[in-house]
């Protein structure tokens, strides 16, 4: 919906100013700044125009008694029922749901935050108590960083818009660089930045005068702890019921909606409901077209899409690009914000400027399905398990030395090796392991001799066990993974490159499958109802029978990818000549030349499956350019 900033200190509407240029993509149709002399608060806002478009809801908003402002990125589903109780005690002069949050703050206090469904991250200045209150939304859907210098406290939607702060540390954080080369992303509240934090999600916090004087969860995702007692029919009329409850809540818009729609179990589902909410008036689809990849595992989605939007009536829009477009490696990163080292952002960001072309401001996403039913590949694997980590570890060790054998050109190969890579850790080791695309010995072999002697070795893997510990006893290993999958995967990694490439381009991302009231429905539900044997998202295929056709309901799952291999060999010389050239490696001091070197050699010798660490090598010395040398800003 927005960009917000948020600055305490001396300079802080200069900063705010500043700022709002450098989030101009995410909110394009009006922008403003807020400053308080007395408190040295000051609040940028550029808009998204979506719910009430009227210059009456342009932000920051200064509440009705002047008391109160806010700056807010994000929707609102239930603001309406909110805005009935607030009715009686809040005079109000907008219909969106901004000033219903304030409403709700004046009324209710910090406790509004139990009250909301939606996607957000906001701030409120109280000018009572001189305090400014900081929220995000509970999976994370809209990010939120934030930093204390000596002189400012600073919030942004974005890391740029924090780059003007002259005293902004920019030390890197060695323990965030070695989650970027593991998952492609840093779990947690990490970023590349030592002293730039992600305010986590479910999250607020309080500062006054520039000092933290609250921070505290106020929720927290659901698990599968308390499994209902639900019949398969009753449980897949209660699933569609509350799908396309989600679906109805996150189409309020005063402006059109479309859907992603890849051809795919998830997005089809949205987009089968979201036409029949339309009538007779056609939805507009949008997705991507590229050729078929056969050395890299994927099938070609969009057939599938065409005849289904063909089906339903839908328009259906197609980007079409190559490969190099995708990849481009400073353009990504600037996007990104973080160095993700995954160039599928890049197809969100292709299809939302196609949307955007068509006058479409809001896209509704199937991102969600597959971590709260169980869709991902290492599900299936963690299932596999059964059949053989009853093995003596001397057994699976060997199993994993056998496997390590196999080539890592062919895609069934890679995953019986990702399989038993870590077959000799024990279960919570070997569960985080899935999640990484090198291990931890590898990134350390890759670190410079400076790094290795002054900073303790990281240990990427840090954020997930200490989650896992936290957790209840007697939890299944799915349910333990699934809670990793959402606490991390989804938001750090899917919901971060499908906000930042959609709101580059002006155009919002929802995600009815992360409704709250879904989420806690599918937490309830049996474990065999989404992992059924080796079938993923079981109880979501059955539910639709009757919505979607078979061909689609039994589609094995296909990436929302590139062909990265093959790209990565095809320009390795372009990448060591500018990325991973000696001379640029040593300057940064980050790794050793030397390994990195041995790594492109033993990928390019098809020894090792490195293509995505070779990348991401590349994204942290171009976020570093970008960000950290302040090549850009």
């Amino acid at each position: 919906m927005c960009g917000i900033f948020g600055a305490i200190g001396p300079q802080s509407r200069q900063l705010a100013e500043r700022a709002v240029r450098l989030l101009s993509h995410r909110g394009p149709d009006a922008h403003g700044v807020f400053s308080d002399s007395k408190s040295g608060v000051s609040f940028g806002h550029t808009r998204l125009s979506i719910i009430d478009l009227s210059v009456s809801a342009n932000q920051p908003l200064v509440g009705a008694d002047g008391l109160i402002t806010i700056t807010f990125n994000g929707e609102i589903y239930n603001f309406k029922e909110l805005r009935e109780q607030l009715t009686s005690h809040y005079d109000f002069k907008s219909h969106g749901d901004t000033e219903v949050l304030i409403a709700a703050y004046l009324r209710w206090g910090y406790d509004m935050l139990e009250k909301l469904n939606g996607i957000f991250a906001f701030a409120i200045f109280d000018r009572r108590t001189d305090t400014v209150f900081i929220a995000r939304d509970g999976v994370g859907v809209k990010p939120l960083y934030y930093s204390f210098s000596p002189t400012h406290f600073i919030f942004a939607s974005e890391i740029k818009a924090m780059l003007h702060l002259p005293d902004l540390n920019r030390d890197l954080d060695i323990q965030g660089i070695s989650h970027y080369l593991s998952y492609l992303y840093s779990p947690g509240e990490r970023t590349p930045f030592a002293h730039v934090r992600k305010l986590k999600p479910g999250c607020a916090m309080v500062v006054s005068g520039g000092k933290l004087q609250k921070y505290w969860q106020f929720y927290e995702i659901p698990i599968q702890d308390n499994v209902r007692k639900i019949s398969v029919e009753d449980a897949k009329v209660e699933l569609l019921s509350h799908l396309d409850t989600a679906v109805s809540r996150q189409m309020l818009s005063d402006v059109p909606v479309g859907t992603f729609l890849s051809g795919g179990l998830d997005s089809t589902i949205l987009t089968a409901l979201a036409q029949k909410k339309q009538g007779h008036r056609p939805l507009d689809c949008f997705t991507i077209k590229f050729g078929k990849w056969d050395k890299e595992g994927f099938d070609v989605d969009l057939p599938y899409a065409e005849r289904f939007a063909k089906k339903i009536g839908a328009n259906l829009h197609f980007a079409e690009v190559n490969v190099n477009q995708v990849i481009d490696i400073d353009k990504l990163v600037w996007n990104l914000d973080e160095p993700q080292a995954d160039p599928a952002a890049m197809n969100k960001y292709y299809i939302s400027q196609l949307a955007k072309a068509h006058g479409v401001k809001v896209l509704l996403s199937g991102s969600g399905a597959d971590d709260i039913f169980s869709g991902y590949r290492r599900h299936q694997a963690l299932a596999f398990e059964a059949y053989w980590t009853w093995l003596p570890k001397s057994v699976r060790i060997n199993l994993k030395n056998l496997a390590g054998n196999l080539s890592p050109q062919s895609t069934l190969f890679r995953r019986i090796r990702r399989l038993f890579d870590h077959g000799s850790r024990d279960e919570q080791e070997r569960m985080v392991g899935y999640f990484q695309w090198i291990s931890t010995q590898e990134i350390n072999r890759l670190w410079s001799k400076d790094i290795v002697t002054t900073h303790r070795t990281p240990n990427p893997d840090q954020p997930f066990l200490e989650s896992l510990k936290a957790l209840p006893t007697g939890l299944t290993p799915l349910a333990k993974m699934l809670y990793l999958e959402t606490k991390y995967f989804l938001c750090d990694h899917n919901l971060n490159y499908a906000d930042k490439m959609t709101m580059t381009c002006g155009v919002e991302t929802r995600v009815p499958y992360l409704d709250k009231d879904l989420m806690s429905f599918a937490a309830s539900l049996p474990q065999n109802y989404k992992l059924h044997g080796l079938t993923t998202k079981w109880i979501l295929r059955k539910s639709v029978e009757k919505l979607i056709p078979a061909e689609i309901i039994n589609r094995s799952k296909t990436g929302f990818g590139v062909p990265i291999r093959v790209w990565v060999k095809d320009n390795i010389e372009k990448l060591t000549d500018d990325y991973l050239s000696k001379a640029t490696i040593e300057r940064r001091g980050l790794f050793d030349y030397a390994e990195v070197n041995r790594l492109i050699e033993r990928n390019h010798r098809g020894e090792v499956d490195a293509s995505y660490t070779i990348l991401s090598l590349c994204c942290i010395e171009s976020w570093c350019r970008q960000f950290k040398d302040n090549l850009i800003i």
